[in-house]
């Protein structure tokens, strides 16, 4: 079996438990004042780890609620157990299984799954992205007036410190000049949903590198373009990610600030 099939069906699986969570009651305990983590979490994250030791031994697995330390490893696989715990918690079904593999610092293979929506998005490198198997693209639009933009807030917004307060700045510098702004909640999805062509952009900031590993690839094999705020590659180490259709990039990013 090729390893993008074997991620596929780790995925695939897991989603199984996702979803019996999702419509189950849940022990819900906090990381921070609004940061959730359910028992749910924790079950998906420890039946992906173990299935990817068994089937990847060589990669070494940077999870959202286990790992510690660095976050730059030679051959890596990024796993969010549950991206979008929060609309998870409150039956929104905007939830994600993510899973990206890693080599050298690039992404390789990515798979994001859905299991409320039935969504399962995947890409390899140099092979296209796929939802459900079907070939996606993004939308090929040019006018930021005329574009569709997903952001998302960051836990730190609790503190209204200097990340709340660049949120409601890029806020004010962009709204007027798009079409309008959707906040769904799970960073894979969103980036996702830029890959199929239901967004032409998305920002956020603060992100973990298991938010967009996965995604990052699915948007890029679909044609579309990923970078910090400064228009350069993006990093692990970016405090900001900047995603587009590729035509309407270097208009979302004078509309953008740096931090």
């Amino acid at each position: 079996m090729q390893k993008i099939e074997k991620l596929k069906k780790i995925a695939t699986e897991a989603g199984e438990i996702l979803k019996e969570g999702f419509y189950a009651k849940k022990d819900v305990s906090h990381k921070g004042v609004v940061d959730l983590v359910t028992q749910y979490d924790v079950a998906v994250e420890k039946f992906v780890k173990l299935r990817l030791k068994e089937d990847f031994p060589d990669y070494f697995i940077v999870a959202e609620e286990s790992h510690e330390g660095s976050y730059h490893y030679d051959k890596a696989i990024y796993v969010d157990p549950i991206d979008g715990t929060t609309n998870f918690v409150h039956g929104v079904p905007h939830v994600a299984i993510s899973i990206g593999l890693w080599e050298g610092g690039e992404p390789m293979m990515g798979v994001v799954y859905n299991p409320i929506l039935k969504e399962l998005y995947s890409a390899q490198k140099g092979k296209g992205a796929y939802l459900n198997d079907k070939k996606i693209s993004v939308t090929t639009k040019m006018d930021l007036q005329q574009s569709l933009i997903a952001t998302g807030f960051p836990y730190s917004k609790v503190n209204k410190g200097v990340e709340y307060k660049w949120v409601l700045k890029c806020l004010s510098n962009i709204l007027a000049d798009v079409r309008d702004i959707r906040r769904f909640g799970a960073a894979s999805v969103d980036m996702c949903y830029v890959a199929k062509g239901m967004f032409d952009g998305y920002y956020e900031i603060d992100l973990k590198p298991w938010d967009v590993a996965a995604a990052m690839l699915v948007l890029t094999e679909a044609g579309g373009k990923v970078s910090n705020v400064l228009g350069k590659k993006y990093s692990f180490d970016d405090k900001i990610i900047v995603c587009s259709n590729g035509a309407i990039h270097e208009k979302l990013l004078e509309k953008l600030e740096d931090i």
